[in-house]
């Protein structure tokens, strides 16, 4: 007898392989890594972009880049299909970004910043989310070259999230409003 809630195989599930990916439509979205320590946070933004379609990722400072074991094992793969580029300074790739036409957003808590449940991508614009280093977050030179910063709503004792769960909330909060 077969489940009413069997798991779909993943043969089932009609994923994209890395060429694929590559053909298709871009979704507007990009993420700039802002000196991000971990690797395995790193994977793990590689994965999550894979997954929302982000067009590229911009890797900062002292991000790690693949080919890395660590980024893989969070990646799973992930680091084959999406676009990727490195740069030791975040405030020249915002530059390049805004001079491309992309709205800049700090994901950051900041004295006037937009929360999560009140923003409402625009059609047709496309839009480049900074993730910033796990203790001290968004450099404030990043920041203050953005267009505008985004804060994710936070009900507890921490006011931080692990960068890696932030990105899947704010590319998911992206996607379920365009």
């Amino acid at each position: 007898m077969e489940s009413k809630n069997r798991k779909l195989l993943n043969i089932e599930l009609g994923r994209l392989t890395p060429q694929q990916y590559r053909e298709t439509p871009g979704s507007g979205i990009v993420l700039v890594l802002d000196n991000i320590r971990s690797a395995h946070n790193v994977g793990s933004a590689f994965r999550s972009a894979d997954s929302f379609k982000a067009d590229k990722i911009y890797l900062c400072g002292i991000c790690a880049t693949p080919p890395s074991a660590e980024i893989h094992k969070s990646a799973l793969g992930a680091e084959f299909s999406v676009e990727w580029e490195y740069s030791k300074d975040t405030v020249q790739v915002i530059g390049r970004l805004k001079d491309e036409g992309y709205t800049v957003v700090s994901v950051e808590q900041t004295v006037n910043s937009v929360s999560l449940e009140d923003f409402r991508p625009q059609d047709g614009i496309r839009y480049a989310f900074i993730f910033g280093n796990e203790v001290s977050g968004v450099d404030q030179a990043a920041v203050d070259a953005s267009d505008f910063s985004l804060e994710i709503p936070q009900y507890g004792t921490k006011h931080s999230l692990n960068v890696s769960v932030s990105i899947g909330i704010v590319l998911w909060a992206a996607h379920r409003n365009i």
